[in-house]
């Protein structure tokens, strides 16, 4: 009895001996991304192009990345503030997609060198900088090709943000475009200095409407210039996104920006720990920049042409700043045969002949 006690006594040592478990493997944190915007959040425009491309990244990763971004953040001294202020809240990669925050980013960029920074239409970089920027100015060509088309008075009107090389680029091209169906076209602009401000931007709009011009394009953030147009039954041209929503009947083309592809690219090179500084600029080849969405009073020869002439940009068969050109004061700036280098473009600091007026200073 006392043999069979003590085997018992043992037994039930033995198995209330507690077990230890390894502990579970910590879970990896997520990646935090930032975003910064230079206009509100809207339906439309350039800041929902990169709203979209946030929204892939988030879709392509889920729980391993986690984003945020700020909005209606002017250039300048704001601009370091919030960038710092995200770096600081452990984002390990910021985008700052907008030209003036350039030189805070890189500001900021050397305060956090284990941050990477993406300048977005931006041109310098640094060890924890990547530049990348879109040829929009292919875009421009194709829409001024539609604009040329369409067009009973041969006027067309551009609102443009800042005389900068890539606003320059777009209203070039948008004129040798439109020049290239119907060599009467001009183009007259009008300069906001500023990249968002609807009332000025309708304004500006209602001005051009009232010197002649029955369609036109621009180079700012919001919707106005499209509501003008519908509002006045005139034509224009969508930029950033496809605006038939806020114009059906003025709308003939939208020149859209897709940057989704692009971010998810790099979050991946983040994750994978392969990113490096880059300089990338891209256009209809790669789908950053794509010319379509056309209006319902669009022939069907006419969207066929654009999507001709697309095509042919998209395999360089077809350059938009192909030789001869001369600027608005008879001064040949590119000789004939010859395409002007991606320096020289990167520089732009002249108007094509066909259009009206001088750079704002």
């Amino acid at each position: 009895m006392y043999k069979n006690l003590a085997a018992a006594l043992l037994a039930a040592c033995c198995f209330s001996v507690p077990a230890f478990s390894q502990p579970a493997p910590a879970k990896a944190e997520p990646l935090k991304v930032a975003f910064v915007y230079v206009a509100p959040v809207t339906d439309a425009g350039w800041v929902q192009q990169h709203e979209q491309g946030r929204r892939a990244v988030e879709a392509a990763f889920g729980g391993k990345v986690e984003t945020t971004y700020v909005e209606n953040v002017p250039e300048g001294p704001d601009a370091e503030r919030v960038i710092r202020d995200l770096a600081r809240q452990g984002n390990r990669l910021i985008f700052t997609p907008s030209f003036g925050y350039m030189e805070p980013t890189l500001k900021v960029a050397k305060e956090f060198p284990e941050v990477k920074f993406e300048s977005i239409t931006g041109y310098k970089t640094a060890p924890n900088v990547s530049v990348a920027n879109a040829r929009y100015y292919e875009g421009r060509y194709l829409a001024g090709i539609a604009a040329g088309r369409m067009t009973k008075t041969n006027v067309a009107g551009y609102v443009a943000g800042f005389p900068i090389p890539e606003v320059l680029q777009g209203i070039n091209a948008f004129t040798l475009g439109m020049r290239s169906v119907n060599p009467r076209a001009q183009v007259k602009v009008v300069w906001l200095n500023t990249w968002f401000d609807p009332a000025r931007e309708r304004e500006a709009a209602q001005t051009l409407f009232n010197q002649n011009a029955d369609v036109v394009s621009f180079h700012t953030a919001s919707t106005a210039v499209m509501a003008a147009a519908q509002e006045r039954g005139k034509m224009a041209v969508a930029y950033h996104s496809d605006m038939r929503k806020i114009a059906p009947d003025a709308q003939i083309v939208a020149v859209t920006h897709h940057w989704g592809d692009y971010y998810v690219s790099r979050v991946q090179a983040v994750l994978a720990g392969t990113w490096q500084p880059a300089n990338v600029w891209a256009g209809v080849d790669k789908a950053m920049v794509r010319a379509g969405f056309f209006g319902a009073k669009v022939p069907k020869a006419v969207q066929d042409e654009v999507i001709k002439r697309q095509s042919e940009i998209a395999r360089r068969r077809l350059h938009p700043f192909l030789g001869p050109i001369k600027d608005n004061a008879g001064r040949e700036v590119v000789p004939k045969g010859k395409v002007l280098s991606d320096e020289q473009i990167l520089a732009m600091d002249w108007l094509v002949e066909g259009v009206q007026g001088k750079i704002a200073r």
